[in-house]
């Protein structure tokens, strides 16, 4: 079953907090790059705007990504 406090970041709205949970891999190597740059799990999030992209602060990195790939980061809320 799987943990309700667990969601993708693309569902936080601006001012959601927490911890990254996971990242989902693919072919593509996205786990792999975001995590080069400090995305990865145990490392605090905020997420600051989610429109027309997602802007979020990855512990003192902003970053802005595609709804899409937020929705490969998953965030333990809190």
């Amino acid at each position: 079953m799987a943990d309700p406090s667990v969601i993708p970041l693309s569902n936080l709205a601006p001012g959601d907090s927490g911890v990254i949970a996971r990242v989902t891999r693919d072919l593509t190597g996205r786990a792999e790059r975001l995590g080069a740059l400090g995305v990865f799990p145990g490392a605090s999030v905020v997420v600051l705007q989610t429109f027309p992209g997602i802007v979020f602060q990855c512990d003192q990195t902003e970053m802005a990504v595609e709804r899409r790939v937020a929705s490969t980061i998953l965030v333990e809320v809190s």
